[in-house]
């Protein structure tokens, strides 16, 4: 007993002698232990799925456990009843199977390997300046690809279910998938918090005009490349969408970073960038609910000729002609209504905002006992608005955006007061959880074997082209002479996270019965998204500090008024 106590005693003193440094490497290390022995307890089988009769998945251990728990098996009933038992910790099973026959089991183990990996990617890429978003994706990328790159297939089981697909029970892809997608509203309703219908209306006529021209070269521009490797208009036109994104988050950060955030150029930057967020997604709702609407209303008529019958080609020709004008009427009236649709539910957001509806929600939740009303009321408010977009045939990401954007601080000041706490400060928890699930997801559905394809390649460099000239034409709509027209435009270059959002609504539609956004595309869409990423940070710095060496902008000066 006295050499055991001695024997941690002696551990704790040197514990205690560690450095700071040493302490965070000795704890560093065990979780990477604890990671490596959950991952050789992964091993492929540990977790399988059983299909009942009932139509119902239950989780089941190993086959060992399978025979012990379910005996001979041939019996669907008891098969169910056994695994039930099991998942309940009951005296059927043994402690083992029990353990493992909890459907949650596989779904925590997932957020562990996706949030812990995140992180230390996104640490790594911080530390040479690149965002960490670029960290977590690469994350994704590799866990995607363990197989194809090493042969290890242990995190099969939180591989996302196939575009269209609709897994049935606990499949533990499908469930974090799931949580991704909270992730991207979460995502969305903070871009939307930091940015309110006051600075829309203050940014001048050099932002909005920068806005817009950020919005249809690039929409223009991905459509021409787009019509080089596609039949038909609907993956170009998405492309083009894709491409008329801007993260305004990574230029906002540099900006911070080397002190010219209030110079005019930067109030420029960010103002765009506020302006082409609602822009961007409006296109996102028209371009998607007019694929929709196409893919609906049935491919072209095809062949016809050769299916008509003799002495009856006039009229069959005839009514193939109506029908198609018919089509195309029916679709160009379809698209309008999107139009309206996507504008009235912006204006109608607004509408509430101003009538002081999210005042009033908060105005009741002050007259509440209990802690956290602010971010549940918050919350309330913005998957309220993701639902009602979502039920009108809009995005969510659309719903939440809205909800950020007409809440205003005076409508909650009182909650905050009370609490404590910003409704940034209190939300900002949630977002590290749950939206690098978000960007890990969208990184594991990068099949790096695809690369493989020389057209990948092709239309990434053609996509990265258009990207960068399509944003440096938006900085034409610069209107006060003297200023530096170069930095506005690669200030709008970075896609970032608002690329992949889009990316990720491209995976979901599909045109005649294909997925919009094939596996091929979304690896040259990431890759384009990736590379604007990275290149921005510098090309932004050395624009600014050049335009500094020169004269051309006295940082002492006050920057002229804008507009």
């Amino acid at each position: 007993m006295s050499s055991s106590t001695s024997l941690f005693g002696r551990a704790g003193s040197r514990y205690s002698s560690l450095s700071p440094i040493g302490k965070r490497k000795f704890w560093g290390f065990l979780t990477l232990l604890f990671a490596a022995v959950l991952l050789h307890d992964l091993q492929p089988g540990a977790y399988v799925f059983a299909q009942t009769e009932s139509g119902e998945q239950v989780e089941a251990g190993s086959a060992d456990d399978s025979d012990h728990d379910h005996h001979d098996g041939e019996h669907a009933e008891g098969e169910h009843d056994a695994a039930h038992g099991d998942s309940h910790g009951g005296a059927g099973g043994d402690d083992h199977g029990g353990g493992h026959a909890n459907p949650v089991a596989p779904v925590l183990a997932g957020i562990v390997v996706i949030l812990f990996f995140a992180k230390i990617g996104g640490d790594l890429c911080e530390r040479v300046g690149m965002p960490a978003v670029l960290g977590e994706l690469t994350v994704g990328i590799i866990i995607g690809n363990l197989d194809s790159l090493v042969g290890i297939n242990v995190l099969h089981f939180m591989e996302p279910p196939a575009s269209g697909a609709h897994p049935d029970g606990f499949d533990p892809g499908a469930i974090l998938y799931i949580l991704a997608e909270i992730g991207v509203v979460l995502l969305l309703f903070e871009v939307g918090l930091e940015s309110t219908v006051g600075e829309m209306m203050k940014v001048g006529v050099s932002s909005a005009i920068v806005a817009i021209l950020g919005v249809v070269a690039p929409i223009a521009l991905g459509y021409g490349v787009g019509m080089l490797f596609f039949d038909g208009w609907e993956v170009p036109l998405f492309l083009g969408a894709t491409l008329c994104a801007t993260s305004v988050g990574i230029t906002a950060r540099v900006l911070k970073d080397i002190g010219r955030s209030q110079d005019t150029e930067s109030q420029i930057i960010l103002g765009a960038a506020v302006i082409d967020d609602v822009l961007g997604l409006i296109v996102l709702a028209v371009v998607s609910g007019a694929i929709a609407a196409a893919s609906a209303a049935g491919p072209p008529p095809t062949d016809a000729n050769a299916t008509l019958a003799e002495g009856g080609e006039a009229a069959s020709v005839a009514v193939i002609d109506d029908a198609s004008e018919h089509g195309a009427t029916s679709l160009e009236w379809q698209i309008v209504q999107i139009v309206l649709l996507a504008i009235g539910f912006l204006g109608g957001a607004l509408l509430l905002g101003n009538l002081n509806f999210p005042g009033a929600v908060f105005n009741y939740a002050s007259s509440l006992r209990g802690h956290g009303l602010l971010v549940t009321f918050a919350l309330v408010i913005c998957f309220l608005f993701a639902f009602l977009a979502n039920y009108m045939g809009l995005a969510t990401i659309v719903g939440a955006f809205a909800a950020g954007l007409i809440l205003e601080r005076v409508q909650y000041e009182e909650l905050e007061t009370k609490e404590a706490v910003e409704l940034e400060e209190a939300i900002r928890p949630l977002t590290a959880i749950f939206v690098p699930i978000f960007f890990v997801e969208m990184g594991m559905q990068v099949d790096l074997m695809s690369f493989l394809d020389s057209s990948v390649w092709g239309l990434a460099t053609l996509l990265i082209i258009a990207a960068v000239i399509g944003k440096q034409i938006c900085s034409l709509g610069v209107r006060e002479p003297g200023l530096n027209k170069l930095s506005v435009g690669l200030g709008m270059i970075p896609r970032g996270e608002v690329g992949l959002i889009f990316a990720n609504e491209g995976r979901k539609l599909v045109s005649h019965g294909e997925s919009v956004i094939d596996t091929s595309t979304y690896a040259s869409v990431v890759v384009m998204v990736m590379v604007t990423t990275v290149v921005t940070p510098p090309l932004l710095k050395w624009s600014m500090g050049k335009a500094e060496e020169t004269g051309d902008l006295p940082p002492d000066e006050a920057p002229p008024r804008i507009g």
